[in-house]
């Protein structure tokens, strides 16, 4: 091996560990050249990026975000994690299109008086929040009112692996109203959110939120049930540095329909995504991406108390798509009465109404292809209560758990854990963090049955104060296990609750491992 590719190896391996992205494949020991490394170790990552949108407009808004690093073995050294306002420390001129005023203040046409102030540093905001206790102990901060920012959010050294973080608004009236909830989200450069709606009773907005030093440039697709719908402005939209973009879709199209399919995707740059629906008797939510199109989806934990479920479906090709709808219950997998299938035209939104198809039992729906698989992105809309109490939420096809998976703002009384093995029987670990105001963990392994849905009773210790995390990780490496988390606080007779799956909380990335000792190589 010459000293290039050791060079290609290490500086690799220290992208992996920084990004947590990175992931690389070993090159085949039987080849001509003997191979250079064996199967890919994991090692934690070393930073971590979160956004969270802007939370509310509502001047009745509180919001509550809840910080949390699981303990993860490897990490030592220090570390910080923090959130901080979008805007914050970021002049007006850096979003200035094409940098044209920027090169003003730079001296050219602005003289050396304005020149001098541009280079002085930016004084930056207190963060909102600042992670200042160990890992595995939860860190808290509220804010209210309707003008409080997106945050951008960054955890290095210790606190990186697995960093998560739960944003919480409760709006006690008008629309929306109820339990708004959302996990921060890493940016990217693409997103798919069926279930949102530009119907008359609906407020919908598509937050876009730039943590970059430079501008993202993005296009927002709209379709409806009979195909893309025409939009004026959904083209090209800039998302400045550091700074969030809230775009209503009633202004995207003149078209009113109940369900469309929102398809963001990032020209230039990267962003975080998510859908902040809005209704005026129905309470609100966030929807968040679906997992990204594949032949076959599971939507973990709808609550077993639900009164409607609504299935919203697309296929973003031009092939149609045929789905086989089952219910993972407690008991096995059960077929609804009238919905046995689903018809998904290819380039359409189709939606179906399944009822109370949980009948107050645990539940989880599976949508496979009856023949033909054909990739599909899918979220159900969630009802709880009757009459003038009702309230909604969302819950998004959802990626796996993976190698370990982390909810935050976990209450004794509010929280439910859903936890699904459609494929095969399956062992997790479940552990209950200490409490944001103390408190002792706690760790219970439970055994998932092949096809069903289980909600856990948490084994929450007596001495757990606070807001308390919870870390889910399958012991099984043959059966892929989803899980999702339904978080309650009734008010005034309102059910309200949100919904949160738990994937793969990025905390460990694959690195390449020696199959020889490599130093001899650099003498």
């Amino acid at each position: 091996m010459n000293r290039t590719t050791l060079s290609l190896i290490a500086g690799t391996t220290a992208l992996a560990a920084v990004t947590g992205f990175a992931v690389l494949t070993a090159p085949d020991p039987t080849a001509a050249d003997g191979g250079v490394a064996t199967a890919a170790a994991r090692l934690p990552v070393e930073r971590s990026s979160l956004l969270c949108p802007t939370p509310s407009s509502s001047d009745l808004a509180e919001t509550t975000y809840t910080s949390f690093t699981p303990v993860t073995k490897g990490t030592e050294g220090e570390g910080s994690a923090e959130l901080r306002s979008a805007t914050a420390g970021q002049p007006a001129e850096e979003s200035t299109k094409d940098g044209e005023d920027g090169e003003k203040e730079s001296g050219k046409d602005g003289g050396e008086e304005k020149a001098a102030e541009s280079e002085k540093p930016e004084k930056l905001e207190k963060p909102v929040l600042e992670h200042k206790k160990e890992p595995g102990e939860p860190v808290t901060a509220e804010t209210s009112g309707g003008e409080e920012p997106a945050l951008l959010g960054t955890a290095e050294g210790r606190f990186a692996p697995g960093w998560t973080v739960q944003q919480t608004t409760e709006v006690a009236a008008g629309t929306g109203r109820g339990l708004q909830g959302v996990t921060c989200t890493a940016p990217d450069t693409e997103f798919w959110f069926p279930g949102a709606s530009t119907a008359t009773e609906r407020t919908d907005y598509v937050h876009l939120t730039n943590p970059d030093d430079s501008a993202a440039v993005v296009d927002i697709e709209v379709y409806g049930k009979d195909g893309v719908l025409e939009t004026e402005v959904g083209e090209g939209i800039t998302v400045g540095p550091h700074s969030s973009e809230p775009v209503l879709l009633s202004t995207l199209t003149d078209e009113e329909q109940t369900d469309v399919t929102v398809h963001v995707v990032v020209r230039s740059g990267r962003v975080g995504a998510a859908v902040q629906a809005l209704d005026n008797s129905l309470g609100g939510d966030w929807l968040a991406a679906s997992a990204d199109p594949a032949g076959s989806l599971v939507l973990p934990g709808i609550p077993e108390d639900a009164t409607a479920v609504r299935l919203v479906v697309f296929t973003p090709g031009n092939v149609d798509a045929d789905l086989k709808v089952q219910l993972a219950s407690p008991s096995g997998p059960i077929t609804p009465a009238g919905n046995e299938t689903v018809h998904v035209k290819g380039g359409m939104t189709t939606a179906v109404d399944l009822g109370d198809v949980t009948r107050g039992e645990a539940g989880s729906l599976l949508l496979t292809p009856t023949d033909r698989s054909v990739p599909v992105v899918a979220a159900v809309r969630v009802l709880r209560g009757k009459g003038d109490n009702q309230e909604s939420a969302f819950v998004p096809a959802a990626r796996e758990v993976g190698l370990r998976a982390t909810s935050v703002d976990n209450t004794a009384k509010g929280s439910t854990l859903a936890v699904t093995a459609p494929e095969g029987a399956a062992k997790v670990k479940v552990t209950v963090s200490a409490g944001s105001e103390g408190g002792t963990p706690a760790t219970e392994t439970y055994t998932i049955k092949a096809g069903t849905t289980q909600n856990i009773e948490v084994p929450v210790p007596d001495d757990v104060e606070g807001t308390y995390a919870l870390t889910v990780e399958p012991e099984s490496d043959d059966a892929p296990v989803y899980a999702s988390r339904t978080l309650t606080a009734p008010d005034d007779g309102v059910p309200a609750f949100t919904v949160q799956t738990l994937t793969d909380d990025r905390g460990m990335v694959a690195v390449p491992q020696a199959k020889e000792d490599l130093s001899v190589l650099q003498k």
